[in-house]
């Protein structure tokens, strides 16, 4: 699929997909949705002193990315497992140009598939090109879940509440699920899976609401 480069409010590029009519990060500020999404409610909420973290929708890499940098910054190793079944290229990560990150985003869109590589003593990444649809996951083998898929419409196989079912059955217990979609059928999906979920504050200038899912200890 064709994709072109867009900058976005707080500065920061995306992609755009002409095909799906769709971005791969909200043009309110695509560095600031995944901080405030992934990293404050999902990564900083988990209190595990060596979490493992399953994203859904590796994309530019930039929540891996992210993810890492905090990593290095508490010095709280994470290891990171993350499905993709439609990878970009080095090449075209690297055109994003994330300020003061190119040598990490090409050691993470580098790294060998379907194995653990440790590219610090903090970040060990897996990249699984997997269909999330259709893939079984290891029971309570992960303890926080970036759920970043296109939006609902786009992709409907991704949110549905089967889907969501297997990650409550992969997440341990006490594990948490962040996500930018807060539509109520989402919601209700989700709470149907077995998750006890919460509305949260939106990021800065984007979204209203965001959802975070938590499977009960």
């Amino acid at each position: 699929m064709e994709h072109l480069i867009e900058l976005t409010a707080d500065g920061s590029p995306t992609l755009f997909v002409p095909a799906l009519d769709e971005h791969y990060h909200s043009v309110k500020g695509a560095r600031t949705e995944s901080v405030h999404i992934f990293i404050d409610m999902g990564l900083r909420a988990c209190p595990l002193p060596a979490p493992r973290v399953l994203e859904v929708g590796f994309g530019t890499g930039l929540n891996a990315l992210l993810t890492w940098d905090e990593a290095e910054r508490t010095g709280r190793p994470v290891r990171y497992t993350t499905l993709e079944l439609y990878p970009l290229s080095v090449d075209e990560a690297l055109a994003l140009g994330y300020e003061g990150a190119a040598g990490r985003l090409r050691a993470l869109h580098e790294a060998e598939w379907e194995m653990p590589v440790e590219l610090s003593p903090h970040f060990t990444l897996r990249k699984c090109r997997a269909d999330f649809t259709t893939c079984s996951l290891p029971a309570a083998a992960f303890d926080l879940v970036y759920f970043d898929a296109f939006a609902p419409d786009k992709q409907p196989a991704m949110w549905s509440e089967e889907r969501f079912a297997t990650l409550f059955a992969a997440l341990s217990p006490g594990g948490i699920l962040t996500t930018y979609c807060a539509k109520g059928e989402v919601r209700r999906r989700l709470q149907r899976a077995g998750f006890t979920v919460e509305r949260l504050p939106g990021p800065p200038g984007g979204k209203r609401e965001i959802l975070r899912a938590a499977k009960p200890l």
